[in-house]
């Protein structure tokens, strides 16, 4: 059971806003690891206007983070210290034109390869195969099944700290293998994805495949967080972390009730009740007996945010 480990002292700090500000808010019942500690403040705004007020007016001693669809997020045992902001309902709007969909930063990215399919715009299907949210897919450069966000992304419009707008283009943004130069404390409020004209039966296919696919290789249905290391980049031989996860026998590996997934050894699950510490412990263990047997370093690609019980 979570418990509370942050005093309500920032609440008073902090603005009076339209949308919901709840001390000690549950993440873990947020994140798809369903662990970890509570946010100090957490902030669901009702707009954007909301959104930039409470920036503005936040303390520049408070630090902010922005969770998506917190499916690649592991949130340590304390919690996340600061204000923690998850986009709403007014985050999700979509317009639909002839080459090209644009969609809010909280929108789902399967929701937005159903309506580019609907609409008869191909070229975003491998969006349906990401459990993300479009702004964390342009923060983090989401690729899956070929294709990348830099390869679909026309521009973007990012909120700064201190709330103040502004519409870059997607080649000043730094996009690169799973990173850009969008900082942790920026919030893409939406995004423009260009598309081409597409047989609607045709895409649908094509997504169909897709889900296949996850569901046969993937611990679909389980408490994980997707793919937990990055590719490494400087392999000579290429191979992905799950074949280095593999070879260095970590397939199937516990450290409590975390485990490194049977079906996908590039995925960490929460077989029942782990502890964030545990899944953070089973990562690094990974990555120790990666390091010893190639002497390759792996990325975690899951973001871990927070901070560790002092007795840990």
């Amino acid at each position: 059971m979570e418990q509370a480990y942050f005093d309500n002292g920032l609440l008073d700090r902090l603005p009076v806003v339209r949308g919901s500000l709840t001390a000690n808010g549950n993440l873990s019942n947020q994140t798809w690891f369903r662990a970890g500690g509570p946010a100090e403040v957490l902030f669901k705004p009702y707009d954007a206007e909301d959104l930039a007020y409470l920036l503005s007016n936040c303390p520049e001693d408070v630090p902010v983070t922005v969770l998506g669809n917190a499916s690649n997020v592991l949130i340590r045992d304390k919690g996340v210290p600061g204000v923690v902001i998850r986009l709403g309902p007014n985050f999700v709007n979509m317009t639909v034109g002839e080459d090209w969909i644009k969609a809010g930063g909280g929108s789902n990215d399967y929701n937005v390869a159903k309506v580019a399919q609907v609409n008869g715009l191909a070229g975003l299907e491998w969006l349906s195969g990401i459990p993300g949210t479009i702004g964390g897919g342009v923060k983090m450069n989401a690729g899956a099944y070929g294709r990348e966000m830099k390869d679909v992304l026309m521009r973007a419009k990012i909120m700064d700290r201190k709330g103040r707008t502004e519409e870059y283009m997607a080649d000043e943004l730094g996009l690169r293998y799973r990173g850009s130069n969008v900082n942790d404390e920026s919030i893409v409020i939406e995004a423009v994805l260009k598309a081409e004209s597409g047989d609607r039966e045709q895409i649908a296919l094509r997504m169909k495949e897709i889900r296949e696919k996850r569901i046969k290789t993937q611990p679909i249905g389980q408490k994980t967080a997707g793919s937990t290391f990055a590719n490494p980049e400087d392999d000579a031989e290429g191979r992905k972390s799950w074949q280095l996860i593999d070879a260095a026998g970590c397939r199937g590996l516990k450290i409590g009730q975390a485990q490194v997934s049977e079906r996908h050894c590039n995925f960490l699950i929460n077989t029942g009740r782990a502890s964030a510490k545990e899944i953070e412990d089973l990562g690094e263990e990974v990555r120790k007996r990666v390091f010893q047997k190639f002497g390759i370093k792996l990325r975690w690609e899951v973001r871990i945010l927070g901070e560790a019980l002092q007795n840990e």
